[in-house]
């Protein structure tokens, strides 16, 4: 019951940071596509930790602790703080865009942000379903196995990928351009993330590097 609790106090603190900083910055809760993104975002995350409840409660844990003192060495906290920060930045320009109506984007292209969102948030669910190790920090727990089925059949690093499709859809979903900014400063610390942690897995994961073999790219099919 503690763990169920701490998980969903820490999604409802992380909903509360995103709502505050979208509507402090708008000055105004007349931004309906906060609220619409706001929504989609809630349901999806909201599922999937009600998922590892029903399913999978040692990955619940796992995901739980994160952050950037979670993380076990200085390198990884700093990358991790970078990342919360331009994560924050992100909401807090799309908020400033809104209030100074710096652009207009189309209401079908906010819908299909929002509809970007709910697909990168399955994929992240489906990589749940397949690897119980999805830790939120860098780690190599003693009975961990290498996963290459499923997502990892087609990236090495598919939850990454889910999260990119996620942040990708959040700048159209808010309505802004400027928020995209943020957006690659964020892309950049988790692509120096991935590097890092492909090289903790190859050195401390047993059959990692054959793997690494068997699934050319990291990120994206076909690309990287």
């Amino acid at each position: 019951m503690r763990l169920i609790l701490e998980a969903f106090a820490g999604l409802g603190f992380l909903l509360a940071v995103l709502a505050t900083a979208l509507f402090l910055a708008a000055g105004t809760f007349d931004y309906w596509q906060a609220w619409v993104f706001l929504g989609v975002f809630a349901l999806a995350v909201t599922a999937i930790t009600l998922d590892l409840v029903r399913r999978d409660r040692a990955l619940l844990a796992r995901r739980v602790k994160a952050g950037p003192l979670a993380e076990p060495t200085l390198p990884q906290k700093l990358l991790q703080a970078a990342a919360s920060l331009a994560f924050i930045a992100l909401f807090v320009v799309s908020g400033l865009e809104q209030r100074g109506a710096w652009s207009r984007v189309p209401s079908a292209l906010v819908l299909a942000g929002d509809a970007l969102v709910g697909v990168g948030l399955y994929v992240v669910f489906k990589v749940f379903r397949e690897n119980t190790f999805t830790s939120a920090v860098i780690e190599v727990e003693a009975e961990q196995r290498v996963v290459s089925t499923g997502p990892y059949a087609v990236v090495r690093h598919p939850m990454y990928s889910g999260a990119l499709l996620m942040l990708l859809g959040v700048p159209p979903a808010l309505a802004s351009v400027w928020a995209f900014v943020p957006l690659a400063v964020l892309l950049a610390v988790i692509i120096v993330r991935l590097l890092g942690e492909e090289a903790e897995l190859a050195v401390r994961l047993p059959g990692y590097r054959a793997y690494q073999a068997q699934v050319r790219h990291r990120l994206i099919p076909h690309v990287w």
